[in-house]
């Protein structure tokens, strides 16, 4: 069975869609790779930031959970 043949949507080169392809469905192979081999700068957070954006997350949560199981009357 032949893998279906797509139109990449950055180089429009053919391309075949194989079942473990890397990357987005609507890009060829080198488009993809490009993408993922940007190096990913990570930012270093001290402890006072990290303990801020977990009590943010926290007040988040809260009230996602809030809005989502309010009772009715």
């Amino acid at each position: 069975m032949p893998f279906p043949i797509k139109v990449c949507a950055i180089c429009s080169e053919e391309f075949e869609l194989k079942p473990d392809k890397p990357g987005f469905a609507n890009r060829c192979p080198e488009c993809s790779t490009e993408e993922s081999t940007d190096p990913v700068t990570k930012r270093h957070m001290d402890a006072d930031e990290r303990k801020n954006e977990s009590e943010a997350n926290a007040a988040r949560r809260q009230a996602m959970r809030e809005l989502l199981y309010r009772k009715e009357s």
